[in-house]
C-alpha cells in the first residue's frame, strides 16, 4: 500500500511539473472557459466574510485565492498549500501583488500549520490527485477552527445520459490537445483516467461525513461535470 501511495505522489508531481507553464491556458481550452464560472460559484457558496482566514490546499496557480481576496475586499488572510514546487512558483508570480498570502510547499496529507487555525478550507480540483483521501480529510478537520467550513470543488459524475456520452467522446480528444499545447499527452491521459476512477457525489459526501464533518451538502455544476461539496466542523 505504501509503495502505491508513493508511486501516485511521484506520478502526480511529474504530471504538474510537465504542465505548470501552460496550466491556466489548458484549463481554459479544455473547459471552454467554464472552469472560471464554476470557481465563481464555489466562492459564492462559500460566501467568505471580511477578515477571515482561508487555507487553500492544492492551490495550483492561485485562482481560488484570488477570488477569495476579491470577495473579502482583500481583507482576508490566505495560506496556499501546493505540493508541486513549480506550480507554487507559478501561483506566487501570478499573485505577487498581494501581500496577505502565505505560500507553503507541502502535501494535503501533512499540512505544517497549527490546529484550529482557519475559518475556511478549500481544495479545488486537487482531492482527486491525493494519495490518501482519508488523511487529507482528517488534516482538513484538524486545521479548521470549530465552526469552520470545508469546501471541495472536483470533477464528478454526470447525471444526464446524453451529456455524459458527449463528454466521454470529448474527453478522448483532450490528450491530443495536450500534446499540441503542452508537448505531452501523458498529463491529460492521467487527467481523464483519474476523473473516471474518482468517487461519485454521494460517495464523496459519505467520506467527508466519516471523517468528522457535519451538515454535508453538495451541488452539481453543469449536470455534474463538476460538483461542490460542503461540510462543517462542529
Amino acid at each position: 500500500m505504501k509503495s502505491t501511495i508513493q508511486d501516485k505522489s511521484k506520478l502526480v508531481n511529474s504530471v504538474f511539473s510537465d504542465v505548470h507553464r501552460k496550466y491556466d491556458l489548458m484549463n481554459d481550452i479544455m473547459s471552454l472557459g467554464i472552469h472560471r464560472a464554476w470557481k465563481e460559484k464555489f466562492i459564492d457558496w462559500m460566501n467568505p466574510q471580511p477578515e477571515t482566514k482561508l487555507i487553500d490546499v492544492a492551490s495550483g496557480t492561485g485562482d481560488i485565492a484570488k477570488l477569495f481576496l476579491n470577495k473579502t475586499k482583500k481583507s482576508g488572510q490566505i495560506t496556499c498549500v501546493e505540493p508541486n514546487a513549480q506550480m507554487l512558483s507559478q501561483g506566487k508570480e501570478k499573485l505577487k501583488k498581494y501581500d496577505n498570502i502565505k505560500w507553503i510547499n507541502a502535501s494535503a496529507e501533512k499540512i505544517p500549520t497549527k490546529d484550529n487555525t482557519f475559518d475556511y478550507y478549500s481544495i479545488s480540483y486537487g482531492i482527486r490527485n491525493v494519495s490518501d483521501i482519508n488523511n487529507v480529510l482528517k488534516e482538513a478537520f484538524r486545521v479548521l477552527k470549530p465552526g469552520g467550513r470545508f469546501m471541495c470543488l472536483e470533477f464528478s459524475k454526470i447525471d444526464n445520459e446524453l451529456l455524459n456520452y458527449l463528454y466521454k467522446k470529448y474527453s478522448k480528444a483532450i490528450p491530443f490537445i495536450g500534446k499540441l499545447i503542452v508537448g505531452s499527452d501523458k498529463p491529460y491521459k492521467y487527467l481523464i483516467e483519474s476523473i473516471e476512477k474518482f468517487y461519485n457525489q454521494e460517495q464523496l459526501a459519505k467520506l467527508i461525513l466519516d471523517n468528522g464533518f457535519s451538515n454535508i451538502e453538495y451541488r452539481n455544476l453543469s449536470y455534474g461535470i463538476s460538483s461542490i461539496h460542503s461540510g462543517w466542523k462542529i
